[in-house]
């Protein structure tokens, strides 16, 4: 999430931003950052990988890992090489078997920054990608380096003024906690430095356009397209057997990630997806599902947007965005998304009452 590229770029880093002043130096609540590495078994030799992100507003995607009688699938890379190598040696415990197959579900890179990882681990992999991905990936690429190392040094040099000084960003004494917390984040900046100067970009080697069957022995991996979404070229799995979908951005869990997106298509590939006989549903980023409640959630929450939205504009259609803005009402989804939680209130409303709303408003205004 803390990179991306074109537009999307500078509302990513304004969250990374906003993240870190989430109560001055206290981290998000794990609704927004998870802090712990977390492995759920979801079926026999079927498990989804929850990382320990590396910093408020640096995050992993979800992992999932499918393992058949003769190789094993892949589901996104993640976003560091030190956590895409911890997920390998962790698979090699798992399995003997090779990854012969890894899904990137989108171009963003905490989806997809760990491909050279498994490429070099695993050297007949066929790294996978909707075609709009791949030209996405290739289109951002170049740029990627020095932007995480332009964003890791801001992060460095904000923590280390606050280990140095003693005080916050808004001049305050820092807390006990605080203290203790700062050297700890000064150190995960100066880590994630030293992975951005080396980091590789490592392409898709196999495209597809609307479906693609894998056999990895006994098991029949369904990587799908059902339109576009959080992205140009999102792609998701499903194990028609276990029931089980794995979603990318698509969907997220519990505050959707709506940084990006083409709001009215969004829905409809939304509604296909929950066409799928699944009942467990590993999102993007969060914790695993066991029923569409939450996806039915999220449509919904789309369409009441996007309908609030264009009647705005229907009213009239010189209204500014930043009007539509505050004429949207979300309160009882903002509600039933963060409950009491702040840091996933905040994300809420730079998510979905700010970005989202400006995704419809600009589709609106292309009609």
């Amino acid at each position: 999430m803390a990179l991306t590229g074109g537009n999307a770029s500078v509302r990513h880093g304004l969250l990374l931003l906003m993240l870190l002043l989430i109560g001055t130096l206290s981290l998000p609540a794990d609704s927004v950052h998870s802090r712990e590495r977390q492995v759920t078994k979801l079926a026999d030799g079927v498990y989804t990988i929850r990382h320990k992100d590396p910093f408020p507003g640096w995050v992993h995607g979800n992992t999932t890992v499918i393992i058949g009688e003769r190789e094993v699938f892949v589901v996104d890379s993640c976003q560091l090489a030190d956590a895409a190598r911890e997920d390998i040696a962790q698979i090699r415990k798992w399995t003997a078997k090779p990854v012969r197959y890894l899904l990137n579900t989108h171009w963003h890179l905490d989806h997809n920054g760990g491909n050279k990882d498994y490429m070099d681990a695993f050297p007949g992999l066929a790294i996978i990608a909707h075609s709009e991905t791949r030209k996405m990936m290739d289109a951002t690429s170049s740029s990627m380096p020095a932007e995480m190392l332009r964003q890791t040094t801001e992060l460095y040099a904000r923590w280390r003024q606050r280990v140095e000084t003693g005080k916050g960003d808004d001049g305050k004494p820092l807390t006990e906690a605080q203290k203790t917390e700062a050297p700890e984040r000064l150190a995960e900046a100066d880590q994630i430095a030293r992975q951005a100067k080396v980091f590789l970009y490592q392409p898709p080697t196999l495209t597809f356009e609307r479906e693609l069957t894998v056999d990895i022995g006994n098991r029949e991996v369904e990587v799908k397209y059902l339109g576009r979404g959080n992205t140009g070229g999102d792609a998701l799995v499903y194990l028609p057997k276990e029931k089980i979908l794995i979603t990318g951005d698509l969907l997220d869990h519990p505050v959707p990630y709506a940084f990006d997106g083409y709001p009215s298509e969004w829905i409809r590939t939304l509604q296909r997806m929950a066409e799928l006989d699944a009942e467990t549903i590993v999102p993007g980023h969060g914790e695993v599902l066991h029923d569409k409640t939450f996806l039915f959630l999220v449509t919904d929450m789309m369409k009441s947007v996007v309908a609030q939205v264009n009647e705005q504009l229907r009213r009239n259609d010189n209204v500014t965005l930043d009007d539509v803005q505050k004429a949207v009402d979300l309160k009882s989804f903002r509600q039933k998304f963060a409950g009491d939680d702040r840091a996933a209130g905040n994300f809420f409303d730079d998510s979905i009452g700010s970005s989202f709303v400006e995704l419809a408003y600009h589709e609106a205004k292309q009609r």
